[in-house]
């Protein structure tokens, strides 16, 4: 790989780390939404859905992360 397409490797890594961020942050708010809600709503659709969406958010920076650790092995 030539220094070109290791550098572009790298930008993109830059920018999906800055996602990643993101996505942890508002994956913290909605479980802060789902923690703090009141026990009556805690068998609710709306707590439903909070979970569903903690849920997704986890995997999408599971996967993610993935993605970042193998790009960084392909430009070593």
């Amino acid at each position: 790989m030539n220094n070109t397409r290791r550098k572009a490797l790298k930008d993109v890594v830059s920018t999906l780390e800055e996602l990643l961020e993101e996505i942890n942050c508002l994956l913290d708010e909605e479980e802060n939404y789902r923690d703090n809600m009141p026990e009556n709503l805690q068998n609710s659709s709306r707590y439903e859905k909070a979970v569903d969406t903690c849920y997704s958010l986890e995997e999408i920076a599971n996967n993610l992360e993935f993605v970042i650790d193998e790009i960084g092995e392909v430009i070593e």
